[in-house]
């Protein structure tokens, strides 16, 4: 049984930062990407930003500069750090692990913008 378990959400104003952690537990063979994802209401889901096992990193045009994902390969955590937050950030953000085998998605957590 894989769990991903997700902290750091809220609620910042315009300008400020956050920082979201999300830790991977269970037998998950092997992890390559993982990254996080929003979902603002009435809009589909997108990717926000995600970091390949060698490191690299994949960011959506509207967070570039702003946002940051990191991985701990370690401990099986990912973190994304968001500065410089706009009300258009609001959403629900979903953590992604994407495995040798299949991929798993945390639960959820709020993150809400104030301008």
């Amino acid at each position: 049984q894989v769990q991903l378990v997700e902290s750091g959400g809220g609620l910042v104003q315009a300008g400020g930062s956050l920082r979201l952690s999300c830790a991977a537990s269970g037998s998950i063979f092997s992890i390559n990407h993982m990254g996080w994802y929003r979902q603002a209401p009435g809009k589909q889901r997108e990717l926000v930003g995600y970091i390949t096992s060698g490191g690299s990193t994949i960011y959506t045009d509207s967070v570039k500069g702003r946002f940051t994902v990191s991985r701990d390969n370690a401990k099986n955590t990912v973190h994304l750090q968001m500065n410089s937050l706009k009300p258009e950030d609001t959403a629900v953000y979903f953590c992604h692990v994407l495995g040798s085998l299949r991929d798993y998605w945390g639960q959820g957590t709020q993150v809400t913008v104030s301008s």
